[in-house]
């Protein structure tokens, strides 16, 4: 028999799939998928289904000091226990064995991993395919011609693997022990993590020092004298000593001075027009960085870029996604893949238009690399996919599109005009020939109008206007730059990078998109930076990066580079143990900073978002327990502090982060003071405890800001049904014939929400969102309940005891907080 090993199941099942030509069935060992025909069998791991740790000795965090991690010994764990038995299980049978895991550093590392595996149990002959994407021509070349594992890529892979358990179990138990911050609020760090949040910090430190300056902007309205043409319009520049136009007017005595003439100014005259083409290059083609900016800018996170895209490699639509390239190899035939788009219905008119060109020359960009091609479609057209792997599958069709396009022309109109001693400029421009734009919508084609003039014509002026402005701080980075950024200094790896920014998101250090620092995170930086430079450190970072694609070159061991990190993380906690208290109070402040609301009404010290022991949110004072004054919150979601304040009380506003559900609660006072003061409008009678104890039902408004119908006898009764939070709710005349209760109607917007019978909505309700199975829950569509099955998790029940981070780190694009949001789900 022989053992097809790949790297997650849904490849596996494509991949059997194309080499049994359809013919392949399933079968299951210790619950995992097993695909089948002839002689062979296909397995799918989930990614690493071994894992580097500390031996168990290490685990307690209070006996083991940190810095003892730096010299431990590392262990490898099975840390997919019934995969590992299945897959030994069928090494046991095999004559021979193929890895056929995804060709990259990781992949290489996971099919070394099961290399070893099945050597432990036989001694079968392993071989190695390699492929960019997951299609009939190239899963059929690669079978034909196996090649060896590549150990050197795979020990780089380990390498990282070792450096970043040591980085960042010892850094994170440090800070997290200096700050009295355990459980599930400790504080972490690692490698990559820290420089990546100093990026982002440093950048809200530039905003936040910015010092605004006035200036001034005039413009006018110009106009040719004939009544057909429209006028545009002219902004007002000088000349520089250096013979350099200056828009902007820093003085206001001469802005009001320069506004006055225009005023006066009834004509223009046109003292120069210049006229220019100018060509527009198509884009090159996409490496990963490039596809998660173009990704960005139609909505999408770069974690959900990157994992969108794995789905569609996988299922055989887009080569490999993971890729630094952006030169088309010289086996790839653009005419025969433009050919095969233009007998598809979407885009067949589009490559039809392409094809009509005598040369097809593909643009290039400045990297190449013989690992992966640049992501491009594999012209297998898909059938059944979601609007989201539409969208990205269009992107990446249109930008091999764009590359085997003419590039686009533009002609350029200058005109500048002198009006009673006032300079006015006006720049226009417009799309003469499309070239690539007609194939890709991506890129602006924003045209500003300007009519054809002539030097020496007169025009005329009207609508003059002076706009006061300030210079503005730099703006955030969005996700899609800071992964730019992060490419350009070295920090990270192309396979990495987006989810070492979903990392911060996931710890509560950057918030919002573009991503701002929460207080912990520049507290974090702050203390790094005062106490321990290299762990923030983006060259220490890069050269980490730098050695493990030594080793990856042979040019490297693992033990070198391994060796040469314990001595750097050495020398980190030198300097951390001489300030370990400062630390500590450096951080329990930054914390605090985060939970800050304001002064307390009763004592006047802070108040503070606070968990209780059962895992419930709300606000209590810092000088408890001589203070016990408290502010309830919603129980539904995860509250954020924001800026905006409170002008009646002077606390800072709550958000309740809950996924799609998120809503701004606002001053946690204001919500308490408005349900005081609400009155209960009673409704009908408790179905509960009317008859016995007359027990009556009560439309009631709740500190925390729900709104509830429960009884008027809470806490005897505690019989309730929820209602929405926001609107005005109205009682009608109308009676349900089952309850007798009014229908309640809630006005919200333009259009009323017909409620009805409050019980019989909220029965109706509960039919309506049963959980079921996996798919029922919000967000999770077939591939990702694949992903999850493949993970062990194929059933509710199985979601409601599995571990949430756990399940994340096999699960390829969905992190620790979705996978409580669906748990959470699956609970009600």
């Amino acid at each position: 028999m022989e053992l097809i090993i790949t790297e997650k199941d849904n490849a596996a099942r494509r991949i059997a799939e194309i080499l049994s030509e359809g013919g392949a069935s399933v079968d299951r060992r210790n619950g995992v998928p097993v695909y089948k025909w002839g002689g062979k069998r296909c397995i799918g791991l989930s990614g690493h289904v071994v894992g580097v740790d500390f031996p168990p000795e290490y685990n307690d965090w209070r006996d083991v000091r940190p810095v003892e991690l730096v010299d431990a010994r590392v262990v490898k764990t099975e840390t997919q226990e019934n995969i590992v038995a299945a897959l030994r299980s069928l090494a046991r049978d095999a004559d021979s064995a193929i890895v056929a895991t995804d060709y990259d550093r990781e992949g290489e590392l996971i099919g070394k991993e099961a290399y070893e595996l099945v050597r432990e149990e036989s001694d079968a002959p392993i071989k190695r395919v390699r492929f960019s994407s997951i299609t009939d021509r190239e899963v059929t070349e690669a079978f034909a011609n196996p090649e060896e594992l590549d150990f050197d890529l795979a020990a780089s892979g380990e390498a990282r693997q070792i450096i970043d358990l040591m980085w960042g179990a010892a850094l994170t138990r440090f800070l997290s022990l200096s700050a009295k911050q355990l459980g599930n609020d400790f504080i972490s760090v690692g490698r990559v993590q820290s420089p990546t949040l100093k990026l982002i910090v440093d950048r809200e430190r530039k905003i936040e020092a910015f010092d605004p300056e006035d200036y001034w902007e005039l413009y006018a309205n110009l106009a040719k004298h004939d009544e057909d043409d429209e006028p545009f319009e002219a902004q007002y520049f000088l000349y520089d000593e250096d013979d350099n136009e200056q828009d902007r007017v820093w003085v206001e005595a001469d802005a009001e001075s320069a506004f006055e003439r225009l005023q006066g100014a009834s004509e223009a005259h046109v003292e120069s027009v210049n006229r220019r083409t100018r060509t527009d290059d198509p884009p090159a083609p996409f490496n990963t960085t490039q596809y998660i900016r173009a990704a960005g800018s139609i909505g999408y996170s770069a974690q959900r870029a990157m994992s969108i895209a794995e789905d569609l490699y996988t299922s055989g639509y887009i080569t490999y996604p993971r890729t630094d390239n952006t030169v088309y190899p010289d086996d790839l035939d653009e005419r025969d893949l433009l050919e095969r788009f233009a007998e598809h219905a979407r885009f067949g008119d589009d490559a039809a238009s392409l094809l009509e060109r005598d040369d097809i020359e593909p643009t290039s960009g400045d990297k190449e690399t013989t690992d992966h091609p640049p992501i491009h479609p594999t012209g297998e057209f898909p059938t059944d996919i979601s609007d989201d792997e539409w969208d990205v599958y269009d992107l990446v069709v249109r930008r091999f599109f764009a590359t085997c396009a003419e590039p686009a022309k533009w002609a350029h109109l200058k005109v500048v005009a002198e009006a009673n001693d006032c300079l006015l400029k006006a720049n226009g421009k417009r799309l003469v020939e499309e070239g690539y734009h007609a194939v890709y919508p991506y890129h602006s084609t924003t045209e500003n109008y300007v009519p054809a003039v002539e030097e020496g014509e007169t025009l005329a002026v009207s609508e003059a206007r002076l706009d006061a402005k300030q210079t503005q701080p730099p703006r955030r980075r969005g996700q899609s730059r800071i992964i730019e950024t992060m490419e350009k200094m070295g920090i990270g790896t192309k396979a990495t990078r987006h989810g070492t920014l979903q990392k911060l998101y996931d710890r509560g250090y950057i918030e919002g998109d573009p991503p701002r620092p929460t207080k912990l995170a520049t507290g974090v930086v702050e203390a790094a930076e005062r106490f321990a430079d290299l762990v923030v450190s983006e060259e220490m970072t890069a050269q980490l990066e730098s050695d493990m694609s030594a080793i990856a070159e042979g040019e490297a061991t693992l033990d070198e580079v391994t060796d040469e990190s314990r001595a750097i993380l050495k020398r980190v906690f030198e300097d951390l143990h001489a300030s370990r208290d400062e630390v500590g109070d450096h951080l329990r402040k930054a914390l605090k900073a985060d939970k800050l609301l304001g002064p307390c009404p009763d004592c006047g010290e802070d108040l503070l978002v606070r968990r209780s022991r059962y895992g419930s949110y709300f606000v209590g004072c810092d000088g408890y327990p001589d203070c016990e004054y408290t502010l309830p919150l919603p129980s539904n979601g995860e509250p954020m502090v924001l800026d905006d304040e409170c002008a009646d009380h002077g606390l800072h506003e709550v958000k309740m982060l809950a996924g799609r559900d998120t809503y701004t609660h606002g001053c946690p006072l204001c919500r308490a003071e408005e349900a005081d003061d609400a009155e209960d409008r009673v409704i009908g009678v408790c179905p509960d405890c009317g008859e016995e104890h007359d027990g009556e039902l009560a439309i009631k408004t709740l500190r925390s800001g729900s709104r509830l119908v429960g009884c008027t006898r809470y806490p005897d009764c505690e019989y309730s049904l929820p209602l929405p939070r926001k609107g005005d709710i109205e009682v009608t005349d109308e009676y349900c014939d089952e309850h007798d209760l009014p229908e309640l109607v809630v006005h919200n917007g333009d259009d009323p929400w017909e409620l009805g019978c409050p019980i019989c909505n909220y029965a109706e309700y509960r039919e309506r969102t049963a959980m079921r199975n996996i798919e029922d829950l919000d967000g999770v569509g077939s591939k990702t309940a694949e992903k999850l099955a493949a993970a062990g998790i194929e059933s509710l029940d199985d979601l409601r005891d599995a571990e949430a981070d756990a399940v994340a780190g096999e699960v390829q694009g969905v992190s620790a907080d979705r996978i409580r949001e669906w748990q959470s789900q699956a609970a009600t």
